[in-house]
């Protein structure tokens, strides 16, 4: 008698999900956009690291990239802020819940335009969450004029030249004190996916700043955010090779070319050198490399920066362990006389 072949079991995680227990909705974006591919990294990262979902908040504010939380994770909390406004919402979420994994997803023009006060101070304060700026230098909502971190001399399909210097949010990150910070291409998935492991494990703020092209408004010659300027000028620091706590860690590699930085939970980030004078650890060698590859026309990619050892944000205001969301309003809500105390002192 013949026998019926038995399904194959579905493949699982760590902690027993589907990759499809990761993904979102269907994307509107264009076909092709860098964004796109950003997004099925997060979903690879945060499937393979074993993250539950509902313990991720995603927020974003207005562009293009700020739609993209609905495209990975759905089973997620998420809020879509104002423009600009998202580092605040943020900070607030993870004051009042510091068991959540905070997931900020920004444009160049969100971030380094309108938002560049709330990112300065997210920046400054190390905040554990992570940031990802879909940079492709121009407003592609409001048909692609140039944003803030487009390059001097870069042009627009309509022969438009740039002549105004961009802000490097990787060199302003660092110089504030964010404590994760690295530049990746949408389309180097090998490298991307190790960068957002990596920010998984960090407890601190984590500044990913991700060359995106725009294929409708600036993936054209003459353009420094296109594909091809891209694969002609990327300019690697590091092979980066991320060993989560709960594998086995042999990963070996030729004695005095690599720095391993030992992450909060025990994982492990290796960073072998491809520059063999570069130290992903030196906060100034990091800005002094990031000046010379603007001098070199060079887009750097890879970890520019990482400290597990600073204190957060959460630690520098003496949090309480327990998340102020779950204390009892005995807790939280002053007494009838500590507040008629107070209003006395200020009469």
């Amino acid at each position: 008698m013949a026998t019926t072949p038995s399904t194959p079991a579905p493949k699982v995680n760590r902690i027993g999900l589907q990759i499809i227990d990761y993904k979102g909705g269907r994307t509107t974006l264009c076909a092709g956009c860098g964004h796109n591919a950003i997004s099925e990294r997060i979903v690879d990262a945060m499937y393979e690291m074993g993250v539950q979902p509902e313990r991720v908040a995603k927020l974003s504010g207005i562009g293009c990239s700020s739609k993209s939380p609905a495209y990975f994770m759905s089973r997620s909390h998420s809020f879509n802020s104002v423009h600009g406004r998202m580092p605040s919402v943020a900070t607030g979420a993870m004051l009042a819940n510091r068991n959540l994994i905070t997931l900020g997803v920004s444009g160049d023009g969100d971030s380094a335009s309108i938002g560049i006060g709330q990112f300065v101070h997210l920046m400054r304060r190390n905040l554990p969450m992570i940031y990802i700026i879909e940079d492709n230098g121009v407003y592609g909502l409001t048909k692609g004029q140039f944003s803030a971190t487009a390059d001097l001399g870069s042009k627009l399909k309509t022969g438009v030249v740039n002549d105004l210097p961009a802000i490097d949010t990787c060199a302003l990150a660092i110089e504030l004190g964010a404590t994760f910070v690295g530049r990746s291409f949408s389309g180097d998935k090998r490298q991307l996916h190790s960068m957002l492991k990596a920010a998984i494990a960090h407890r601190g703020t984590v500044m990913l700043d991700v060359i995106s092209p725009c294929v409708t408004f600036n993936d054209h010659d003459g353009s420094t955010k296109s594909y091809k300027y891209m694969k002609d000028h990327e300019e690697p620091l590091q092979d980066i090779n991320f060993v989560p706590h709960f594998e086995e860690i042999d990963v070996e590699y030729d004695a005095g070319t690599t720095v391993e930085v030992t992450m909060h939970d025990g994982s492990k980030l290796r960073l072998r050198k491809l520059e063999v004078e570069y130290d992903a650890t030196h906060r100034i060698g990091a800005i002094q490399r990031l000046l010379e590859a603007h001098e070199k026309q060079e887009v750097l990619t890879g970890v520019l920066y990482v400290n597990p050892q600073a204190p957060t944000f959460l630690e520098l205001l003496n949090m309480t362990e327990q998340s102020l969301a779950t204390l009892p309003e005995s807790v939280t809500r002053p007494s009838r006389e500590v507040l008629e105390q107070c209003m006395e002192e200020l009469r």
